[in-house]
């Protein structure tokens, strides 16, 4: 009885050890991650209530996901604004800009990419850019397909200046207006080079909630820390 008992402590023990490891290697990733695809959207439409609702945004998923970094960045560029009704003109911010200088690590603790230029040069893979959460976001050929992700910007990260709206009113409108998007997953409908993307596929149908459902979205963004 005695050495049942203890053999009984013993298998316990090492359960408890290896839960106790498996949550440490996930608080240590959860404080390395400087990277992720947010695992759900907002749910308006392209309406984050500008760059600064997409970054609380970020912020907000990071926390919960046990992220000690603060400084987090949507990855969105935003087009220039002419002054009016006594407010004064907003220049245009390029996406690249606002994330830091890297490097950036996923939820699984793997690089990235090492800065700026590494990030708009290398080719990224769907089973790199996780979701905050560790999980793997869905692609096209998975149901629902959610592989746009909102980004108003061109491949080498900055503010398309093309006329026209290409950040959805910038980031506050739900339902007229347009967004760049880019394909996470790195695949399209055809071999168009433009449909391989991470950050700058196709322009969005409109900036509702169901247009960007319609054509393989859902409104999620990319969110880098900056510190």
């Amino acid at each position: 009885m005695t050495r049942m008992v203890l053999r009984s402590l013993l298998m316990a023990g090492a359960v408890a050890g290896i839960c106790g490891a498996a949550v440490a290697v996930h608080a240590q990733a959860a404080n390395t991650m400087s990277f992720f695809i947010t695992s759900a959207p907002k749910g308006d439409g392209a309406n984050y209530g500008g760059l600064a609702g997409a970054d609380a945004y970020c912020t907000s998923l990071a926390k919960a996901a046990g992220s000690a970094k603060t400084q987090w960045r949507a990855y969105l560029s935003a087009t220039a604004v002419a002054a009016a009704n006594g407010q004064p003109a907003q220049a245009p911010v390029d996406a690249r800009d606002r994330i830091g200088a890297g490097p950036w690590y996923n939820a699984k603790g793997e690089l990235v990419a090492s800065n700026v230029d590494d990030l708009h040069s290398r080719t990224l893979t769907k089973d790199l850019l996780l979701t905050e959460k560790g999980t793997t976001n869905n692609g096209m050929g998975d149901k629902p397909n959610m592989h746009d992700i909102l980004t108003g910007s061109d491949s080498a990260g900055r503010y398309l200046a093309t006329g026209g709206d290409t950040t959805c009113k910038n980031w506050t409108s739900n339902s007229d207006g347009s967004a760049m998007l880019g394909h996470f997953d790195g695949r399209g409908p055809n071999a168009n080079r433009n449909y391989t993307s991470w950050n700058s596929a196709h322009m969005s149908r409109s900036c509702s909630q169901p247009d960007l459902v319609a054509t393989g979205g859902a409104g999620q963004l990319y969110c880098f820390a900056a510190d």
